[in-house]
């Protein structure tokens, strides 16, 4: 992006200021401007950015267009303010001034190019972001030390990330390739997936591919519509290849996704609708498990509540990206050497379909972004939602006669819905309910899980010992 209109829609797609960028109305401190020429600088490089920006003509904090006074173009002691600038950092990069009047207000940009080889100082101090300050980098020497090592050796990736475990194996690597139909050679497996650092040592790629990664990977169900409420049941991935992971949590999204029966309009045929869309869901999952951040040690987050899944993904968009080529379909890998096979693998295509495909069932809110996050909804598609009441959570119910469930139908089934608020065994459903008979209970269970009234805390074993069942509202 090279004109004033592009880096500005950019830096406003943002909710909060980066730290490779900052927001000025009609400021002027010639040494300050100088100190954030080589704290942008830095910033950008920390940030994988390759511009810092300065941004005359926004409001900080309401983002509006304030129609900037500043001048650029004057003398400080008979000597042009970008001479006197140039002359005082180093190593020399070429910064320059633009302007661009948007919506009749006039915006002056400072562009700095992102630190190469060595960070970028001005009169001899180095300066660096930490949040919406600008510091003396000698003040962070955690933050200098990690600027010299972008410096160095790169961004932080898969490739360049030592793994935190060195006692690897495989056996699910080389396993899953060859039901793919690909056949990798045990001496050369290493070298063709890049699963060595420079200096020999397995890296990160390599710890998410090998057969227990040991980074946790769940799949948590809430019985409400929020984390305050009670989970009823959690699952984890992070014990196996990453590749099996994102077979399993999609698998596990196929379990939850009850077919419901549209009894609406019937004639002869009825029909059954999903609760959610599975191709929206699959390309949600795919996503999260390729662009997540892995380098910072989380793993991403699935998440079911009465109402919706949330597939929380790690990292924020890549530079270069923007929300609108985003929304688009326009892909900017993360991770490039997963991308890569994952293509190999047929798991995932270089198309961009993925998310037009999510926006197209859900619409662009579907996405949340935040500062170190993005979020994808999955609404429910609920039918006859007149069957699923608020009910009040039983406690530690006594039966009495008036508790009794002896009786026919949908009696039977309301009270068994009221009274698994909360996760039930057959056993204490049976004991609440006052029935003898164990088979005519699973004749109840099993219509009410055919309506999604109910559901499985553990859905992939139906019949486990510690099956337990709980109300889906």
């Amino acid at each position: 992006m090279s004109n004033v209109i592009d880096i500005v829609k950019r830096c406003l797609s943002f909710e909060d200021e980066q730290e490779w960028f900052d927001f000025k109305d009609n400021w002027y401190e010639l040494d300050e401007i100088g100190q954030y020429i080589s704290a942008l600088s830095n910033a950008a490089a920390m940030a994988g950015e390759p511009f810092g920006y300065l941004i005359w003509g926004i409001q900080n904090e309401t983002h509006e267009l304030t129609d900037s006074s500043f001048k650029y173009k004057r003398d400080v002691k008979n000597e042009p303010v970008e001479h006197y600038l140039a002359r005082n950092v180093s190593p020399a990069i070429y910064f320059s001034f633009d302007e661009e009047v948007i919506g009749g207000k006039r915006i002056v940009v400072l562009r700095i190019p992102a630190a190469r080889i060595v960070p970028t100082e001005f009169k001899g101090i180095r300066y660096i972001r930490v949040g919406s300050s600008k510091e003396n980098i000698k003040k962070h020497p955690e933050r200098e030390a990690a600027l010299f090592r972008v410096l160095n050796y790169g961004l932080p990736s898969l490739l360049n990330t030592e793994a935190r475990f060195n006692d690897l194996s495989f056996d699910q690597l080389f396993l899953y390739f060859d039901i793919k139909g690909i056949k990798l050679n045990k001496k050369t497996f290493k070298k063709n997936l890049e699963l060595l650092t420079a200096d020999g040592k397995y890296n990160l790629l390599a710890q998410l591919l090998s057969d227990n990664p040991r980074i946790p990977i769940r799949f948590a169900l809430f019985a409400g519509t929020d984390k305050t409420s009670t989970m009823y049941a959690v699952r984890e991935f992070g014990d196996m290849c990453l590749l099996l992971a994102l077979d399993k949590v999609i698998d596990y999204g196929d379990t939850l996704n009850v077919p419901q029966a549209d009894e609406r309009g019937r004639k002869v045929e009825r029909k059954e609708v999903m609760l959610f869309h599975p191709q929206a869901f699959k390309e949600a999952v795919i996503n999260a498990f390729q662009h997540n951040l892995w380098v910072s040690g989380t793993a991403p987050m699935f998440t079911a509540y009465q109402d919706r899944i949330e597939i929380t993904s790690i990292g924020t968009l890549p530079p270069h990206q923007t929300k609108q080529g985003f929304y688009a379909g326009v892909s900017i890998p993360v991770n490039d050497k997963l991308t890569e096979i994952f293509v190999q693998l047929h798991i995932s295509e270089k198309s961009g379909r993925g998310v037009p495909r999510i926006v197209g069932e859900y619409g662009e809110s579907a996405f949340g972004f935040s500062d170190n996050a993005i979020t994808v909804t999955i609404p429910y598609n609920r039918l006859n939602l007149e069957l699923f009441p608020q009910v009040t959570p039983q406690v530690t119910p006594q039966v009495t006669p008036q508790d009794s469930c002896e009786g026919q139908g949908d009696a039977i089934e309301d009270k068994i819905v009221a009274y698994c608020r909360e996760a039930r065994s057959v056993q204490e459903i049976l004991v609440y309910c006052g029935l003898k008979d164990r088979k005519n209970l699973m004749g109840y269970i099993r219509r009410l899980l055919e309506q999604g009234r109910i559901a499985r805390t553990i859905p992939d074993k139906p019949n486990s010992r510690n099956q337990k069942y709980i109300t889906i509202k």
